[in-house]
């Protein structure tokens, strides 16, 4: 039966699952704030209030998501702790800093977020109703850095002794910066402003390809659409050092990402394909000593094959797909929002054109899918430790035979927060579009 099966892969799967779910709001959580930030003081500066339109409104919709959030980041913690009592044994100690500093960044960012829903027109001067977002950004994007401390501590951890068995001299500040931090915090933090951008880019691209001819969707698709040209370019370059740190500290997560057997300088990144019983790989693109200069920045870098690893030590081959599924995407949205960006500087030429709308619309499910995968590579490209070479997953995990009950419970409770708040999301925005609002402010439909 279900609830006979495996303990550790229950427990993986929920987690996963749990995960999964909230990484979306997560992301949400931590890039809306930024895009309201930039939007309220972009409405400042250029006196323009449909831009301040824009920030109103996407902070009525971003309370909705933090709700979500709330939900599924205390279902993380509750899950620690409950499937994964070994490691929380042994980690909690260097970890119990991070993870209640995200709990103090999280309350900091609610409190101010409430200050600033309650406060608009409530200042003769904007200014200082915009400086109340700044908390809130500063909150949001604290959150991620804490709790993304405690995954690089998972993938290069640091901070403590093992004696007989048992952990001692905990130090969580060296726990929390040690070498994976750079890399991951900037590549989390970046990637969420990023999804964020193309999210609400992909809402005014969707009402412009029904016919919408509102000024106010033009102008977020210019302001979403350059930051995320932004966003995205450093995303890439991030995603370089990334690599370079994963050549030095963990080489057979890069070799299992490139399917690379055989260690060799001049080594090629292989694109796609399919791998054989014999670690042949076919039908795949291959670019000559690419692997090789995003290890070392030079062609002559040697790079490590997976044949040097215990074979009991290597991650599952499939996350090489997850990794170029992460890759392309990253490119796509970042050739989409830089031809926006061209064809919007170039007097001539129409940026608002129907393919390309749908290519923006298309980057706010790829952006959401760009994210899934990059958590699947990270985590699962750790396998089969939870602590980098000091745990393994089927020592940290709970031997309890409810791990399938609570799997079904938390997946119909998943279920139901999503419907819940697409349902919320859409019958708000729907019931008050932007065009009554902008009527209510007397606000003008064409360029300020």
């Amino acid at each position: 039966m279900f609830f006979d099966n495996d303990p550790v892969l229950l427990s993986r799967i929920l987690t996963y699952l749990t995960l999964g779910f909230h990484a979306i709001f997560a992301t949400i959580g931590v890039g809306i704030p930024m895009m309201i930030a930039i939007a309220e003081w972009m409405g400042i500066k250029r006196k323009d209030p449909h831009y301040t339109l824009l920030a109103r409104r996407w902070a009525r919709g971003f309370v909705i998501t933090v709700a979500i959030g709330v939900v599924t980041g205390t279902a993380i913690g509750l899950q620690l702790s409950l499937l994964w009592p070994n490691f929380m044994q042994t980690a909690g100690h260097t970890i119990g800093l991070p993870m209640f500093m995200e709990v103090f960044a999280f309350f900091f960012e609610a409190i101010f977020l409430g200050i600033y829903l309650y406060t608009w027109d409530r200042f003769k001067t904007k200014m200082r109703h915009f400086l109340l977002v700044i908390p809130v950004v500063i909150g949001a994007t604290a959150s991620a850095f804490f709790i993304t401390t405690v995954n690089a501590f998972m993938n290069m951890p640091q901070g403590f002794e093992i004696v007989d068995g048992v952990v001692t001299s905990a130090n969580p500040l060296e726990a929390m910066f040690n070498p994976a931090t750079p890399t991951k915090i900037s590549h989390v933090i970046i990637t969420c402003y990023l999804t964020a951008a193309f999210v609400l880019g992909a809402i005014a691209a969707v009402k412009i390809l029904r016919g919408n001819k509102s000024v106010y969707h033009k102008k977020a698709l210019h302001l979403t659409m350059l930051t995320g040209a932004v966003f995205a370019i450093s995303t890439a370059i991030i995603g370089d050092f990334s690599g370079k740190y994963l050549h030095e500290y963990q080489p057979e997560k890069l070799a299992a990402a490139e399917w690379h057997f055989e260690t060799e300088t001049e080594a090629p990144l292989i694109l796609g394909g399919i791998l054989t019983e014999d670690n042949e790989v076919q039908y795949a693109l291959e670019i000559p000593y690419a692997l090789s200069i995003l290890a070392g920045f030079a062609p002559d870098t040697e790079v490590i094959g997976l044949n040097e690893f215990p074979e009991d030590e290597l991650p599952p081959l499939f996350i090489h797909y997850f990794f170029d599924l992460m890759v392309f995407i990253g490119m796509y949205l970042a050739a989409v929002s830089t031809l926006f960006v061209v064809m919007n500087w170039k007097k001539n030429w129409n940026p608002f054109n129907k393919p390309l709308m749908m290519m923006i619309a298309a980057g706010a499910p790829l952006s959401i899918l760009a994210i899934e995968a990059g958590w699947i590579f990270t985590e699962v490209g750790r396998q089969p430790w939870i602590l980098n070479g000091i745990m393994r997953t089927s020592e940290a995990a709970t031997s309890s035979e409810q791990v399938g009950l609570m799997l079904i419970l938390f997946a119909g409770l998943y279920l139901v927060l999503g419907v819940t708040c697409a349902g919320v999301l859409r019958k708000m925005f729907k019931q008050n579009p932007v065009e009554r609002e902008m009527h209510k402010r007397k606000i003008d439909n064409y360029e300020v």
